[in-house]
């Protein structure tokens, strides 16, 4: 049975700011943008373990045909996914793992 997951305040942002460029670039790119997500975090929920481990607990798995990766870490007790980055892969990879209390990008 595929983990439970959630979004973490920084996370969020970063995919609606991601969705919103695709969304002003052409809706059906930006449809495929979500369900790319979607897939990598349907993957992550269901073999947790499966995706490199980059630092410390957090895991990463690349996105088919967008140029980001979502960073999670698990907690197989409580049975959660926490996504803590939707991160583009040209952006500085300092901020991938440690989160600035505002968002530089």
């Amino acid at each position: 049975m595929p983990l439970k997951h959630i979004f973490n305040p920084v996370a969020a942002s970063e995919y609606e700011n991601a969705f919103e460029w695709y969304e002003q670039k052409s809706s059906k790119v930006a449809d495929n943008f979500v369900a790319a997500v979607e897939q990598a975090i349907l993957l992550a929920c269901t073999y947790p373990e499966r995706y490199r481990n980059t630092y410390k607990n957090f895991r990463e798995i690349s996105l088919k045909k967008y140029p980001f990766s979502l960073v999670y870490y698990f907690d197989l007790a409580k049975e959660i996914i926490v996504i803590v980055s939707v991160y583009h892969h040209k952006r500085n990879p300092k901020w991938k793992f440690i989160k600035p209390k505002t968002n530089p990008h």
